[in-house]
Parts: C-alpha cells; structure tokens; sequence
C-alpha cells in the first residue's frame, strides 16, 4: 500500500470506505479526487459494457464505471445516498458509482491480509482485506477495477 504514515514504527492508510450490495470496500484516499452525487450521465457508444458513461464535471469529461456492472452485482436504483468516487488514474479523471460512501478512516498496514476468493469478485481487483474492529474491508486495486480502454471497445 503507498498511502503510508511512519510514526511509532507502524505503517497505515488512509482509505474512503463505501459499500456496493451490502459489502464494505475501500480505496486508497491518496487516489480519491473527489465524492459527488449522483449526476446525469451521457452514454457513450460502443463503450465497454460496465462504462456507465461520461460527465461533465467543471468542464472536464469523465468517464463513469458502474461498479455493480463491473463486479458483476445486480443493478439498483439510484437512491439519495448514491454517489461517485472521482479518482486519478495515470492524472486522468475516472469516476466509480458506489451505492454509499460510509466513513474515511485509518487503518494499520499490519490488519491488511492478502485477498482469497471474496463473494464471487474476482481475486484481481483486490488488493487486500482489511480486519477493522470485526470487520472485514475489501480494499480495492483501482488500477485493475479503472481499466479502462473506450476506444479498443
């Protein structure tokens, strides 16, 4: 994990918790630009099948995974509580839809297993799980879930 803070001798991360079907999961905070609401979004043709579409967020386009769509989880409606995750991949904007965003916290790198087969998700989108206070985080690798191409699609 690269998001790490040296003090006692111990290593941590800052991660934003959300969840996605009643899971919990997080990413590093230090590839979170920012968390909206919901907003309309624009299809784009011929996009792979999880790429929601584009926004228009201050004048930059950017492209929304549906994360349900790429973990393969059925879809739901948007509610009050649904929201993007704009993270920097590679300096370039890509939003995730998540059902809630739940907490930013810290957590030692020590309460970080390697991931084993998680609810169905495929193994390469996680980077590890994390055991806080009895329960279990599905850290995610966003380099593999935000691999995109829109146009090889």
């Amino acid at each position: 994990m690269e998001n790490t803070k040296q003090g006692t001798g111990q290593q941590e991360v800052q991660l934003v918790a959300f969840k996605l079907e009643g899971e919990e999961y997080a990413v590093d905070i230090l590839s979170v630009q920012e968390i909206i609401r919901w907003t309309q979004i624009t299809r784009v043709p011929k996009a792979p099948v999880f790429v929601k579409g584009v926004i228009n967020l201050r004048g930059t386009v950017i492209p929304i995974v549906d994360s349900r769509e790429r973990f393969g989880l059925p879809d739901q409606e948007v509610t009050d509580t649904t929201r993007i995750i704009v993270c920097r991949l590679e300096d370039a904007p890509i939003g995730l839809t998540v059902d809630c965003v739940t907490e930013v916290l810290r957590i030692s790198n020590e309460q970080i297993e390697k991931p084993q087969v998680v609810n169905g998700i495929d193994n390469q989108y996680i980077k590890g799980i994390g055991k806080i206070d009895g329960r279990l985080l599905i850290i995610l690798d966003l380099t593999r879930v935000l691999d995109i191409d829109l146009h090889k699609a």
